[in-house]
């Protein structure tokens, strides 16, 4: 692999200037600046501000994560000034890391005079980019793993191939992240049977039943939102086998850890994520754990890319590939048509991560289909107030 070396931390696979906004209300400033710079890329969201404390808590420490992307070799962060996430603990958790300039809309006068001074800070960083990749190890990979608009082609190809590729992954040295807590249910009693130790087991059963329990306290349930009307179609019937299907993304073996939303792992190996099934607030965990590379299993076809990391789109459904080959990266189908095998799907995998983390474009960074930031936003559990 080659890839950008970084002054502290793992290579990036992109060299970036990450504009970020502390709350939705300056998207739209955000959005402008990065629009003025070559290498700028916008990380727009809905939250920051009117939320409990716990959420201004989560919502600070993903922007931080996002903002310590080893893709991101500088950041741009845009403040209203009155909300409730503290700029200011932003720029101190990445400051250490990498160059931040911070721009205040309300103290510089308005969105004028903000978009003027953050296209300034962000020509600044980028003209140091290096532009150069060097020769990185295994060990500097982190890949996030996601499914989204699964069919019945999903669980027995597009997965599998995946969960292949994250065995090969794992065993390379690199850390391979997955969740989607939404996704397991109805499953997870098989999937803590690879928890590395009794204690990791729990962590990862109570993560389910915190998830049963807020949906249990509203008076509904899951299987009202899961499977969704587009994996009904697809073929999926319940909960249970669209659980079972989505799970052998992770592959076979051991789980190091379970992680909290957007968290970063401590070393290599498997973790899964405490996390929704949506795509937007999913891939911006995953972002935010370190993930330079994310590869996306999907049956019928989900478009979504990410504006700081490339996002490969994995499918094993013939009929996908081929009606929307604009943005399915890898076709797998050959496992359903009896032509290609599991070991060597998983293969085409692995090798398509090593090269998009050395600077092959996805078809969604080709279609500009992650530029505007607007395929990004932040999970968090409670109420706006």
């Amino acid at each position: 692999m080659k890839g950008y070396r970084r002054e502290s931390g793992p290579a990036g696979a992109r060299d970036f200037i990450a504009v970020v906004p502390t709350v939705g209300c300056v998207n739209e400033v955000a959005r402008r600046i990065a629009a003025a710079v070559k290498d700028a890329r916008p990380m727009l969201h809905h939250q920051g501000c009117c939320q409990l404390p716990t959420d201004v808590r989560i919502v600070t420490d993903v922007l931080a994560g996002v903002c310590n992307n080893p893709n991101v070799a500088g950041v741009v962060l845009v403040s209203l000034g009155c909300e409730s996430v503290n700029a200011e603990d932003v720029v101190a958790a990445v400051s250490d890391r990498k160059p931040v300039e911070l721009v205040r809309v309300q103290a510089m006068g308005g969105i004028t005079n903000a978009v003027r001074s953050g296209i300034q800070s962000a020509m600044k960083l980028a003209s140091v980019l290096s532009g150069v990749r060097v020769d990185s190890p295994p060990s500097d990979l982190v890949v996030g793993v996601k499914c989204g608009a699964s069919d019945t082609t999903s669980g027995l190809a597009s997965n599998t191939a995946v969960g292949a590729a994250v065995d090969r992954l794992v065993r390379e040295g690199a850390t391979v992240v997955f969740g989607e807590t939404t996704e397991v249910i109805g499953a997870e009693h098989i999937l803590s049977r690879r928890a590395s130790n009794p204690e990791v087991a729990e962590k990862l059963l109570a993560c389910v039943r915190s998830m049963e329990g807020r949906a249990n306290a509203l008076g509904v349930d899951m299987r009202g939102g899961q499977p969704t009307e587009g994996n009904i179609r697809g073929g999926l019937t319940t909960i249970e086998e669209k659980s079972l299907g989505a799970i052998v993304k992770s592959g076979t073996l051991p789980i190091t850890d379970v992680v909290s939303y957007g968290e970063r792992p401590q070393g290599p190996g498997l973790y899964f994520m405490d996390s929704p099934g949506r795509e937007m607030e999913f891939l911006t965990g995953l972002v935010s754990a370190g993930c330079q590379v994310m590869l996306f299993s999907t049956g019928i076809g989900a478009p979504q890319g990410f504006p700081l990391a490339p996002v490969v789109k994995v499918s094993g459904n013939s009929k996908t590939c081929q009606m929307l080959s604009e943005y399915i990266d890898l076709d797998v189908s050959g496992i359903v048509q009896g032509s290609l095998t599991v070991a060597q799907a998983g293969d085409m995998v692995f090798e398509k991560a090593l090269a998009v983390f050395s600077g092959e474009q996805v078809k969604a960074e080709i279609l500009d289909y992650d530029g505007a930031g607007v395929n990004s936003n932040i999970y968090t559990v409670g109420p706006v107030i």
